[in-house]
């Protein structure tokens, strides 16, 4: 998944950015309202974890525009403030949770995956098709039976294919998803993801398909 963390106390937010990386996922941090817009203008998000008191301004203002932008990507409020009233009005604005500091980082991972489920309208953390169990939580694969191991990033891109089966991605859009803001990527490096991926795909019955000019679509053998 990919994260835009807005979050202004840097410890906390290398605390959070440097837990979700080791599982894999990619963290763009945004200190302030105005980086937070930038990143948000200008990238896609799975999650967005928001402050509410940053240094130029109240957090829920961001949220209550993202919102009133037509814009879905979930929102995990993370705040001090621990009165009902903070978290209703939260809510009220458009967040789909909310957590109170200091929060264990553990209860952090569960509450984004469940939310994104909620959104996906799946309740299942396991994906069993064509041949492929995948577990997004443990982060484990296995193949016609059989256990593969994959790095973090051929993880995150085969999530991806999974989670949208027959929809083609471009280079730009799978190098966006799987790299942050600050990552220096090349079109090449995005071949190699997708090359390693479809070998470990050869005994299923999935194929990612090159579409010249086009990306990339993950496609059932006929």
């Amino acid at each position: 998944m990919k994260f835009l963390l807005v979050e202004d106390n840097s410890d906390l937010a290398g605390a959070i950015a440097s837990r979700l990386r080791l599982d894999g996922h990619v963290v763009d941090n945004a200190e302030t309202l105005e980086d937070a817009k930038a990143f948000v203008s200008t990238g896609e998000y799975d999650m967005i974890l928001l402050d509410i008191m940053l240094p130029d301004g109240d957090g829920r203002t961001f949220l209550k525009e993202h919102r009133a932008s037509d814009l879905d990507t979930p929102v995990i409020v993370l705040t001090a403030r621990s009165q009902v009233s903070d978290r209703i009005g939260s809510l009220d604005l458009g967040a789909d949770d909310y957590l109170t500091k200091p929060f264990d980082h553990a209860e952090l991972e569960a509450r984004c995956r469940a939310v994104l489920r909620r959104k996906s309208g799946n309740a299942r953390v396991t994906i069993e098709t064509g041949g492929v169990v995948f577990d997004s939580v443990a982060g484990s694969l296995k193949v016609a039976g059989e256990p593969i191991n994959l790095r973090n990033r051929e993880l995150r891109l085969l999530e991806l294919f999974l989670n949208a089966p027959g929809q083609v991605f471009s280079k730009q859009k799978l190098a966006d998803r799987l790299f942050s803001y600050d990552d220096d990527v090349s079109e090449n490096a995005i071949e190699v993801y997708v090359g390693r991926l479809r070998k470990h795909l050869e005994k299923s019955d999935l194929g990612i398909t090159t579409l010249r000019g086009l990306g990339y679509r993950l496609d059932h053998a006929d």
